[in-house]
């Protein structure tokens, strides 16, 4: 299996009520992270928290082969509108809770029982990685560069998801 970096097709989306693309700072640190990590940005779009308007948008791009990743930003929190797990989690094939796990561990030292709010998850959908983070772009910045970023370089040593892609179809 090649260990080579490989630059990935990454959809990045917010799940907001109120931000646009000129303001939706988490988005924005999202898509210029993956790039300077040598990805590709594949889109960048916003969604009102509406469970059925994010699920049929990331449907879309998991069906898409060249999307490899998504990242999507809020929605994760306990309030009425938050709906991107109940979104998303149906569609998965397969959970990866050690990112859950890790981000609330991580977020413990920033902001202590806070974290207990967070339902930010990710899985497998389709051969595609799809991450749900929170809204705060100080979330984003944690998961990106304590977690994310390091699962998606070839070079990341014992094991990546870069790695495993070639195998993400067998049967």
């Amino acid at each position: 299996m090649s260990e080579l970096p490989r630059s990935l097709s990454i959809a990045v989306l917010c799940v907001s009520d109120s931000r646009t693309l000129e303001n939706d700072s988490s988005g924005r640190y999202l898509t210029d992270a993956l790039q300077a990590a040598g990805h590709q940005l594949y889109t960048h779009e916003i969604c009102r928290d509406d469970r059925y308007r994010i699920r049929a948008i990331v449907a879309t791009w998991i069906a898409d082969p060249t999307v490899d990743a998504v990242l999507i930003t809020g929605g994760t929190g306990f309030t009425g509108r938050d709906s991107t797990p109940e979104a998303v989690a149906p569609l998965l094939d397969k959970e990866m809770p050690g990112f859950g796990e890790m981000f609330r561990m991580l977020s413990w030292h920033e902001i202590g029982t806070s974290t207990m709010q967070s339902r930010a998850f990710a899985g497998l959908a389709n051969k595609t990685f799809v991450f749900c983070l929170p809204g705060s772009s100080s979330a984003c910045r944690l998961a990106w560069e304590q977690l994310i970023r390091a699962q998606f370089d070839g070079t990341t040593k014992p094991c990546n998801l870069v790695g495993l892609m070639p195998r993400l179809d067998e049967r």
